[in-house]
């Protein structure tokens, strides 16, 4: 029964934050800011105000699909963000902004995560190979390099939470102090920001308590063979 309910869980806390992040996005997509910029307009404007000025803007495909990428320094926004005059379209635009700050200030956590990246990438495809071996043909050595390879793709997902609460909190900084969001639109961009935030602590929670799991699955197995 206690595993029935673990695993109700695992599912159910992932679902729930991106319930939570839809809805928030749904509802202040559809309030128009009050000074009428655009997704593409916000980023550009606090890119400007901060020197980023070879820090391009685009829009791309997908629904939520925004991002910054690190590697071209490109903030790319979907299209609903990037035409609308949402609050919400301005508060994602301003977090993924906050992105290409870190990046160009050299923020540690975000150094830390890129360098994580093909660590975690490796572990998260390769771990479960070496679990499942381990669990079922009863090898301990063979779950103790699953769950080690796991751990990297853990940590990733536990780095990650620093980086995505520093980029919002740089975006609501700079929404505000550019005049872009005013009065009852700064509590409307923070519960986007917040919904968002929701899905990484819930990705992050649900990572650390498998491998809590799994490394209590290692100790009875070793107790056991001793």
């Amino acid at each position: 029964m206690g595993y029935l309910l673990y695993f109700i869980l695992l599912i159910i806390v992932p679902i729930w934050a991106q319930m939570k992040v839809r809805s928030a996005y749904k509802k202040y997509s559809r309030i128009a800011n009050s000074t009428g910029v655009t997704g593409a307009e916000a980023a550009r404007r606090i890119l400007d105000e901060n020197g980023l000025y070879h820090v391009q803007v685009e829009p791309v495909g997908g629904f939520l699909s925004d991002h910054y990428d690190p590697r071209s320094k490109t903030v790319r926004l979907s299209q609903e963000n990037y035409y609308g005059h949402s609050v919400a379209g301005a508060a994602v635009a301003a977090h993924e902004v906050g992105h290409a700050i870190q990046d160009d200030q050299g923020y540690a956590f975000l150094r830390f995560r890129h360098a994580l990246v093909p660590v975690a990438n490796f572990g998260s495809n390769l771990s479960w190979i070496f679990i499942m071996i381990g669990i079922f043909a009863q090898l301990s050595n063979m779950l103790l390099l699953g769950i080690v390879f796991m751990a990297a793709a853990v940590l990733f997902q536990v780095v990650t939470l620093p980086v995505e609460f520093n980029a919002s909190s740089r975006a609501m900084d700079q929404l505000v102090s550019t005049g872009m969001i005013r009065n009852e639109e700064e509590r409307r961009a923070r519960k986007v920001l917040n919904a968002a935030a929701l899905t990484y602590v819930a990705a992050a929670a649900v990572a650390v308590l498998e491998l809590v799991r799994l490394v209590l699955i290692y100790t009875g197995m070793t107790n056991s063979e001793d």
